[in-house]
């Protein structure tokens, strides 16, 4: 039998425990709702790049990529560390921390164990069970 799993309400997080909140899973989804956002975090699955390579790849510029960049970094879902020797150059990578986070969120938010037999309470069904 599948495991009781809580339901997702407006309360700070969806379980018990240090998950993701409601609102936080949210603005993941926003960030990577834009199809150059969701393009750079899947380049960024391959590894650590540059926003360089990253520009290079997509054919736009390194600010558009910069600004990306930021709104993805600001969200936690990517890191960005300088080069020790030449702070000029920056070097991006996935937050694994909340990727695993967000990861389990979204199996918690699309467990079909959460769904759960009902019947409206109104429409013509209602009115039979009066």
């Amino acid at each position: 039998m599948l495991k009781d799993m809580p339901t997702i309400t407006d309360s700070s997080t969806m379980t018990d425990g240090p998950e993701l909140s409601k609102e936080r899973l949210i603005t993941c989804f926003k960030a990577l709702s834009d199809a150059r956002r969701f393009s750079i975090f899947n380049m960024l699955m391959e590894g650590v790049q540059c926003n360089c390579e990253i520009a290079e790849r997509l054919g736009v510029s390194l600010s558009l990529i910069s600004y990306h960049l930021r709104i993805l970094n600001e969200v936690g879902l990517v890191e960005a560390e300088r080069d020790p020797h030449d702070a000029r150059w920056i070097y991006y990578s996935i937050n694994t921390e909340m990727l695993v986070d967000l990861r389990e969120a979204i199996s918690r938010l699309l467990h079909v164990g959460r769904i759960r037999p009902r019947q409206p309470s109104c429409g013509p069904k209602a009115n039979d069970r009066c």
